[in-house]
């Protein structure tokens, strides 16, 4: 069995002495401090499971100690000596976090009785928090729904990256997810505790930019009042998700590779360098490479964010998870009047034929949908839209004569959902879950707008 550490705390020789013979004789190894600052130095340098202290010393007083002590070392035990005038206080001490009191003169079988009782209490709590760190690890923090080949080597790469603190570049297409692998990257790496900030980088303009990542400093410009930070500085120590960073213009792609090389920044109207400790992780819908090749993208910015690659795999190249999100979506959205607890045959054949251009957060529309127009606990095929019922009908005669490209695909999809909203594109926006500037810059590149009009 283990020598277990205590300290004691008084500023009379004599008490310090008698204690260390009494806790001695029972096995247990003693430091003693004559003030609560002495005692201050050697909690920082040692660990205890127990602190003795008397309550009324001069300078740091027991109670004093108690704070510091709850701060520095949260599970350690404190137990105060205190005369009969300042029971009251010993009291109110122990609403504070000490274990208990023992007023003088000191019984020393009592003091014993209350030294076993305050060991085994710390006892117990470490192995509750060892106990907390086992379930901790035994439980699957990502939040990402799939047991297919593709998703299972997907959160095999995440439990790895996560521990490397590198820069991570996530790729995928429009509603794969890439956001949750992001989180799930976060809940598994040792910055776990710390701020996850997602910033989406398809609304930036150059002004914006610079007031929302750097902040800025009292009057900085005109209406700015006093000094605000910026999200980089509130998510200091912990993860920065930039997502569509393809989207971001080549002169904003410069301030940010910037910051990303110095790990310091100037808040707008400042002058001094803030220091920046943060795990990168970016996502994108767009073929970085390509756009590197086309001059679109900046090489040395895709070279610094593309340390380790993670590819989300599209819901069409992972059918086998279908079952799961189904049943996931229709329990996440179910209520006491709206509830589906079955799903046909059919229902599952023609999703399984259906491509799934928005991919999974198009699965979760399709669910949002059946519930809100379903009577019955039955996911019949007539609650699907009309489009999954036409085009998993033709996928099949397409099979062997034309496949569509991605970009068709995604053209088709976001057609569908403008007529579906009237052309209505903050309606639009909100469904596919981007923003409508990432919704305009689409249906610029994919000809959307004449097939809408």
């Amino acid at each position: 069995m283990n020598s277990t550490r205590i300290l004691i705390v008084d500023d009379e020789a004599i008490a310090r002495e008698n204690l260390c013979h009494a806790l001695g004789k029972d096995g247990h190894v003693t430091d003693v401090a004559s003030s609560g600052e002495q005692a201050l130095k050697l909690l920082r340098n040692n660990d205890y499971d127990l602190v003795i202290s008397d309550l009324k010393m001069p300078g740091i007083s027991g109670i004093a100690l108690l704070e510091q002590v709850r701060t520095l070392s949260p599970t350690t035990e404190m137990i105060l000596i205190t005369g009969y005038s300042s029971v009251s206080t010993a009291v109110e001490a122990m609403r504070k976090g000490a274990y208990t009191y023992i007023e003088k003169p000191i019984n020393l079988d009592e003091l014993r009785v209350h030294v076993e009782r305050a060991l085994e209490k710390r006892a117990l709590s470490a192995e509750v928090i060892v106990l907390r760190q086992s379930l901790k690890a035994t439980r699957d923090p990502l939040p990402i729904i799939g047991q297919s080949p593709a998703m299972a080597s997907l959160k095999t790469k995440i439990r790895q990256v996560a521990l490397m603190g590198c820069n991570v570049l996530i790729q995928g297409e429009t509603g794969t997810g890439k956001e949750l692998v992001a989180k799930g990257i976060h809940k598994l790496s040792p910055r776990c505790d710390e701020r996850f900030m997602a910033i989406n980088c398809g609304t930036f303009t150059e002004e914006l930019m610079d007031k929302e990542l750097f902040g800025h400093e009292r009057e900085a410009f005109t209406g700015a009042g006093k000094g605000q930070p910026g999200l980089l500085e509130v998510a200091n120590k912990g993860v920065v998700f930039f997502d569509e960073v393809g989207e971001l213009p080549l002169h904003l792609q410069v301030k940010l590779l910037r910051v990303l090389q110095e790990r310091t920044f100037i808040r707008v109207g400042g002058t001094r360098e803030i220091s920046l400790d943060i795990q990168v992780v970016a996502a994108t819908n767009c073929n970085l490479a390509a756009l590197v090749d086309k001059g679109a993208f900046r090489r040395d910015l895709f070279y610094r964010l593309n340390v380790v690659t993670l590819t989300v795999p599209p819901l069409r190249e992972r059918k086998a998870d279908l079952p799961l999100l189904l049943n996931y979506f229709l329990e996440k959205h179910a209520t006491k009047q709206h509830r589906i607890t079955r799903i046909a045959q059919d229902t599952l054949e023609a999703l399984e034929n259906y491509s799934f251009p928005g991919n999974v957060r198009e699965l979760e529309n399709i669910v949002e949908r059946a519930l809100a127009l379903g009577a019955g606990e039955t996911f019949t095929p007539d609650l699907l839209p009309e489009e999954v019922r036409t085009r998993s009908a033709s996928l099949q005669d397409t099979k062997t004569s034309h496949l569509m490209t991605l970009e068709e695909m995604e053209r088709h999809y976001i057609a569908d959902i403008l007529a579906a909203v009237g052309g209505n594109k903050t309606r639009a926006a909100a469904i596919l879950g981007i923003d409508r500037v990432s919704l305009w810059r689409k249906l610029k590149r994919l000809h959307v707008e004449k097939e809408c009009v």
